[in-house]
């Protein structure tokens, strides 16, 4: 699988990464199996966050990815805001993850200011953030954001060596989100990950159709999935990180062995196709 610079960094991720969300409402088995098969398929970037069912990503990834830990980019995540509350879920993330670090620990769906100016002020997790590193609990900083304007608060506010970002097309072309922040951070030359890749289109309620895990309608088909993968690495990222079904990682891997750099033509197809699609992101 191909790998990408993680902006200023030395480390080299693999273009598909690994959405621990997908271990929701599974088992032991399905976990050390999915991720014996991302290992194998060449990917090297796991995506953890101790929110994925309440805990349950955690509790199943652990064991999984511990074999495996010195061969793989481990990403953390943390929602809590303040400095004392994100050194503990910290702390109680690497005793559940098997490991005495991680590569990368982030701010987890920041999207207001007030989250902003809690996190990097007096006592906030930034300050945890850096104490962490100090102590080689964490090497890299980064967040991830669903609000533009949150997003580019924090790249002003901070040299973070990464953004977990939501980036597809349909949101791009239909709700004008996402190319101000990925501007700003290759300005910075930041590592750009991508989250959302798959995503299509709003739903009513989150458990109707198909893909019961996840809040919103991703693409329905293996060729618009191929479309949406091909057209986010177009864009200046390092990788793109699966969704919450297991289906959707594997549409991904298969994918990204036939995908061509994309063209003009294909562009203006892609662009074509979210005509009348409600994004699921929109700065309109």
């Amino acid at each position: 699988m191909e790998k990408r610079k993680l902006g200023k960094t030395e480390q080299f991720l693999s273009v598909i990464g690994f959405g621990a969300i997908i271990f929701v409402k599974e088992n032991r088995k399905f976990a050390e199996d999915s991720v014996a098969r991302a290992i194998d398929s060449g990917i090297n970037y796991f995506d953890m966050g101790p929110g994925y069912g309440n805990g349950q990503a955690e509790e199943l990834g652990g064991p999984a990815i511990s074999p495996f830990r010195d061969k793989i980019f481990l990403a953390e995540k943390t929602g809590k805001r303040t400095k004392n509350e994100a050194l503990t879920e910290l702390k109680q993330s690497l005793v559940k993850m098997n490991t005495d670090y991680f590569d990368l620990y982030q701010f987890h769906a920041v999207k207001t200011l007030e989250e902003v100016k809690i996190l990097t002020g007096p006592n906030g997790a930034l300050e945890g953030f850096l104490e962490a590193r100090k102590q080689g609990l964490i090497r890299y900083l980064g967040f991830s954001a669903h609000s533009e304007e949150a997003a580019l608060a924090l790249l002003k506010q901070f040299d973070f060596d990464s953004i977990l970002y939501p980036l597809n097309f349909v949101s791009w072309y239909q709700g004008h989100f996402g190319q101000s922040v990925i501007n700003a951070a290759k300005e910075k030359e930041m590592g750009i990950l991508a989250l959302k890749t798959l995503a299509k289109t709003s739903r009513e309620t989150r458990h109707e159709g198909n893909w019961q895990k996840a809040w919103y309608n991703p693409v329905e088909t293996y060729a618009e999935a191929k479309a949406a993968l091909q057209w986010t690495l177009s864009l200046p990222v390092t990788s793109c990180v699966s969704p919450s079904h297991a289906e959707l990682l594997w549409w991904m891997v298969d994918a990204e062995k036939e995908i061509e750099p994309l063209s003009k033509d294909d562009g203006v197809k892609i662009a074509d196709t979210t005509k009348g699609v409600k994004p699921i992101f929109s700065n309109r």
